[in-house]
C-alpha cells in the first residue's frame, strides 16, 4: 500500500507528481506559498513588473514587443489583457494546435485576437505524425497529451528565436500555484530544465524515438528546444505574471467573461467551467489517466484552489471531488475514430496505466477505486453535510456541436459566426 499524507487545508498529499511538503502543522507547502497572495504587496510587484519589460519596449511602436502564448481557454484572455491594456505592450501571440479542438475554443480564441487587436501565429504540425506521437504516447507512458503540452511550451520559444524577440511572457507557475515549488519572491522564469521534467514527464522530443517504434525523425523535429547558442544569442526569458499579479483564475476569467465575451461550458468530471473548453479531452480522457496514474484528478486541483481562496469549505470540496472524479468520458468515441481505434483497445491500453496502491484488481476487467479521496475518507471521523458551491461557476455557452453530424474534432479552424 502506497502511503500519503494529506494536508489538513486542502485536499493534496505528499503523492502529488510535482512534489509538496507538510509543514509541524500539517499545512503543505502550497498552501503556505499561497498566504503570500494576502500578505505581498501587489501595487509594488505589479511596479516592479513594468520596470521589468520596460527595456523590452519598441519605442517606435514597429515592432513586437513580447511573444504570448495562447489558446482558447485557460487564462489566455486575462494574460493578453495584461500585457495589452495594463503594461501597453505590442505582443504576437502564438498558438499550438491541439487538433482535439471544440467550436467553442475556436470561437474563443477568433474572438480573443479580435478584441485586443493583435497579430497571431498558429503552429499546425502535421496530423499525421500527431497521431503517431499519441500512439507512442499513449503505450510507454500514459500519456495522450504529451505532443499538445510540447508544442504549447516550445513553439513560443522557437518562435522568439525566429522573430529575434527575446521576450516572452506566461500566465501563472504551475509548480508554484499548486504545490508551493517556488516562492512568487523567487520570480522564477521558464527553463527548458522544468518544462522536461514536469510539463513533459522526463521526456524531450528526441527520448520518443526508438527502433521498437514507428515514429521517425521527421516526426519529432518541430517539438525541439532551442540549443542554448541560439537562446543566448537572441536573450530569450519567459516571465510569469503570476509572480508580479494576484493570481485568481476564477476572479479573472468572471472579469474576461464580462468585459470580453469569454465563453464557458461545464464538465462531467469537474465543477470548474472556465479552464480548457478548447479541447474535447483534457477534463474528461486526458483527466481519466491522470486519475489512473496518479490517485486523483483534476477536480481535486479545482476543489483545492478553491478551498486556499476561502470560497470552499474542504468538506465541501471533499464533497465536490466524490461527485465527480469518477463520471463516465462524454467523448471517448471522438478520440477513437480520430486515432483509428476500437473503444476496447482504448480500454486495455488505459488499463495498464493503473497505479498499484491506487488501483486493486478485484477481477479481470473489474477495479476498486483506492485513490486520495478513498484514502482521506479514512481519515474523516464527522459525519459530512451535502454544500454547494457559495461562489458558483457561470456556464454560458457548451462545448458540444450543434449538429451531431458534425461530431468530430475541428482540425482546423479560425473564425466564428
Amino acid at each position: 500500500m502506497l502511503e500519503i499524507k494529506f494536508c489538513k487545508r486542502c485536499l493534496y498529499s505528499t503523492a502529488h507528481p510535482l512534489g509538496l511538503t507538510l509543514d509541524e502543522e500539517g499545512i503543505c507547502s502550497g498552501c503556505r506559498v499561497h498566504e503570500e497572495k494576502d500578505r505581498l504587496d501587489w501595487s509594488l510587484r505589479f511596479e516592479k513588473l513594468k520596470e521589468l519589460v520596460g527595456p523590452y519596449r519598441d519605442k517606435q511602436g514597429m515592432r513586437y514587443d513580447c511573444i504570448v502564448p495562447v489558446s482558447g481557454s485557460q487564462d489566455s484572455y486575462y494574460i493578453v489583457y495584461i500585457v495589452k491594456k495594463k503594461l501597453g505592450l505590442n505582443p504576437l501571440l502564438v498558438t499550438y494546435n491541439k487538433y482535439f479542438n471544440t467550436p467553442l475554443g475556436i470561437r474563443n480564441l477568433a474572438n480573443l485576437r479580435i478584441c485586443f487587436n493583435c497579430d497571431i501565429l498558429y503552429q499546425n504540425v502535421n496530423p499525421l505524425s500527431v497521431k503517431k506521437i499519441v500512439r507512442t504516447t499513449l503505450r510507454t507512458f500514459g500519456s495522450i497529451y504529451w505532443p499538445i503540452l510540447a508544442g504549447q511550451t516550445v513553439f513560443p520559444v522557437q518562435t522568439a528565436v525566429r522573430y529575434k524577440v527575446p521576450l516572452i511572457i506566461w500566465g501563472a507557475h504551475q509548480g508554484l500555484e499548486q504545490v508551493g515549488m517556488f516562492s512568487h519572491e523567487h520570480e522564477v522564469e521558464m527553463t527548458r530544465r522544468y518544462r522536461k521534467d514536469h510539463d513533459l514527464m522526463g521526456y524531450e522530443a528526441d527520448d520518443l524515438l526508438s527502433i521498437y517504434d514507428t515514429l521517425k525523425e521527421e516526426d519529432i523535429w518541430q517539438y525541439r528546444y532551442p540549443d542554448d547558442y541560439d537562446l543566448k544569442t537572441v536573450g530569450v526569458r519567459g516571465i510569469y505574471l503570476g509572480n508580479y499579479v494576484r493570481w485568481d483564475p476564477k476572479a479573472q476569467h468572471e472579469q474576461m467573461i464580462s468585459e470580453y465575451d469569454y465563453k464557458t461550458s461545464s464538465f462531467n468530471r469537474t465543477f470548474d467551467c472556465y479552464d480548457y473548453v478548447d479541447c474535447f479531452n483534457y477534463m474528461d480522457l486526458h483527466d481519466l489517466l491522470k486519475l489512473y496514474k496518479h490517485g486523483y484528478s483534476k477536480v481535486t486541483d479545482h476543489a483545492s484552489r478553491e478551498i486556499r481562496f476561502g470560497r470552499l469549505t474542504r468538506q465541501a470540496g471533499e464533497l465536490l471531488v466524490h461527485r465527480y472524479e469518477l463520471s463516465a468520458l462524454k467523448y471517448e468515441n471522438l478520440f477513437c475514430d480520430w486515432l483509428g481505434v476500437t473503444s476496447l483497445s482504448l480500454k486495455f491500453m488505459l488499463d495498464q496505466q493503473r497505479r498499484p496502491g491506487f488501483w486493486i484488481q478485484t477481477k479481470p476487467n473489474e477495479w476498486k477505486f483506492n485513490g486520495w479521496s478513498v484514502q482521506r475518507k479514512k481519515e474523516r471521523v464527522n459525519k459530512l453535510l451535502y454544500n454547494d458551491l457559495t461562489d458558483p461557476f457561470i456556464e454560458n455557452n457548451s462545448l458540444e456541436y450543434k449538429q451531431e453530424s458534425q461530431s468530430r474534432y475541428i482540425t482546423l479552424g479560425k473564425g466564428y459566426p
